[in-house]
């Protein structure tokens, strides 16, 4: 138990030295321009069907389930608002984090670990290429600029599961309810919202990254580093979750 407890510590040390790196290494030339743009259409044009899938079925069920409820009490109305609101603030962010850290933090994960057991890594070394420049300051930057347009993605498709989940018990217009959903809306609805996806993002490639620069043991750590980058990117996702909820709480 106690040397669980100093096996974590030290890699969230290690983590922390591994980040530290991505900030100076970001602003040195050489800019790996291409492969930046190559893992921004990886990471979030690939991923585009499986949020848009996923995004509007959160829609259609949390309409489906929260209507009885508010028909009850004669509050029908409130619920295209009701509905934007659960999704632009909590659901839709970390739902699609989660889908993130599942599809790409493990594909990285894996990606960099075949390229370590294999020495590619120390062969890029060798051919005076900055094997972390090329491989993980791209990656970070992609997903912590992907991810966030892959939530608004996720919002606009799961509003509109929204407006067919409404529509399957009644007969609504599409411009009324987007009236009362914008009218629901504020500014401090959307800000806390739209900073938190920036830190899952760069946690999602930071941790993948991590996990498949330092595989060792051969090619099973391969898929000891892909597990193991979904399972502490989705830990991670919850605890910045649970520390902008109580930030927003506190100073909104």
């Amino acid at each position: 138990m106690i040397l669980d407890i100093k096996n974590t510590f030290a890699e969230i040390g290690e983590t922390t030295i591994f980040a530290k790196r991505f900030f100076k290494e970001v602003f040195i030339p050489p800019y790996e321009t291409r492969e930046f743009l190559k893992q921004c259409y990886i990471i979030g044009y690939k991923s585009l069907p499986l949020v848009a899938i996923t995004g509007f079925i959160m829609g259609l069920v949390l309409t489906l389930q929260s209507r009885p409820t508010l028909v009850k009490f004669g509050a029908e109305s409130w619920l295209p608002g009701m509905v934007a609101l659960s999704l632009i603030r909590e659901i839709a962010p970390v739902i699609t984090a989660l889908i993130c850290a599942g599809k790409i933090s493990s594909g990285i994960g894996a990606e960099l670990g075949s390229m370590k057991v294999t020495e590619q890594i120390d062969a890029m070394e060798v051919s005076a290429v900055n094997p972390y420049n090329y491989l993980v300051v791209t990656r970070v930057l992609a997903c912590t600029l992907m991810v966030p347009i892959l939530v608004f993605f996720a919002d606009a498709i799961g509003i509109i599961g929204g407006y067919v989940g409404i529509n399957i018990h009644g007969d609504v217009n599409f411009y009324r309810f987007l009236t009362q959903i914008i009218q629901s809306l504020e500014y401090l609805d959307l800000l806390p919202a739209t900073l938190k996806t920036f830190f899952f993002g760069f946690f999602i490639g930071m941790i993948g990254c991590y996990k498949g620069f330092n595989a060792s043991n051969g090619t099973e750590s391969v898929g000891q580093a892909a597990n193991s980058a979904v399972v502490t990117a989705s830990l991670s996702i919850f605890i910045i979750d649970m520390v902008a909820v109580q930030i927003t709480d506190l100073f909104f």
